[in-house]
This record gives C-alpha cells, structure tokens and sequence, in this order.
C-alpha cells in the first residue's frame, strides 16, 4: 500500500508480463499520456526507505542493486501496462481484461433487467390486499439485498 493505493512495483509487474524491468519502465515513459499520476506512483525518498527496509539485508556486490528507484503502479496503470507492451504475455492479458469487462458488463445489464422487472412486479401487486403486499414487499427488500453489492450486504 502506498499513499493508500494497493501498487504493483515495476519489478514485479514486469515479471508478470514477461518482460524486463528496464523494458516496462522504457516503454512506460514512451507512452506517458497513458500513465496520468493516479496510475502511476513515482516513490519519494521516505517511500523508498520504508520499502528498503522491508527487505532487511542486501546482497553484496557491483551490479546488484537497481540503479534507478522502482516505479509503484496502481491497479489502473498495471492493467494499461498490457495494451502498451507487446510481450505475447501481455497481449494475452489485454484480452483477457477485454473478456472480462465485456462479462462484467452483461451481467450487470441481466441484472438492471432483472431489478425492472422485479419493480414491474411490485407495481403491479399495488392492488392487493395489504397483507399479500406487505409479504411481497418483504421478498422484494430480501432480493434487493442480495443484488447489492457483496460489500453493502454485511
């Protein structure tokens, strides 16, 4: 967590799409209108102290250490880093974030079109006897909280 954002270091975001570090960062900052700073984190000095002292002792030696402060990206700029790398891995992951967004997108469309017919319902028993309504308003308020978000639920 850094300034209150879950972040991926570059080091690790490259390993995930199978590339170098020098080479995300390089192709990072030839695409930087893709990267506002609400995807990208350039780490302060206290940042980066907090996050070396997480790693308690350094290995010894020329050529071990990054030369450069590693880069911290947000969930935002880690997946723009698969639409500008071309990495075989990356082009997977774009795809699959495409997918994903597309079904997210169906399921929350099934899921307006259910809470519309689900209102119909309700208008439409408006003229039954209060007894029957109050037990259909009951059912209506339980379905609506189990359409809420997982969050709102508890």
């Amino acid at each position: 967590m850094i300034r209150g954002h879950r972040v991926l270091l570059d080091a690790d975001l490259a390993a995930v799409h199978g590339v170098s570090t020098k080479q995300l960062n390089r192709q990072v900052r030839r695409t930087r209108d893709r990267f506002p700073a609400d995807f990208v984190l350039e780490l302060t000095n206290q940042e980066l102290a907090a996050l070396r002292s997480q790693f308690v002792t350094l290995k010894g030696g020329r050529g071990t250490h990054r030369k450069y402060p590693p880069v911290a990206f947000t969930e935002h700029g880690a997946i723009m880093t698969a639409a500008v790398l071309n990495s075989a891995r990356a082009v997977q992951m774009s795809v699959y974030i495409v997918r994903a967004f597309v079904r997210f997108r169906a399921e929350l469309m099934k899921q307006e079109a259910l809470a519309r017919e689900l209102e119909a319902s309700r208008n439409s028993v408006a003229s039954l006897d209060q007894k029957t309504r109050r037990q259909f308003d009951q059912v209506h308020e339980a379905i609506l909280g189990l359409m809420a978000e997982p969050s709102r639920r508890q």
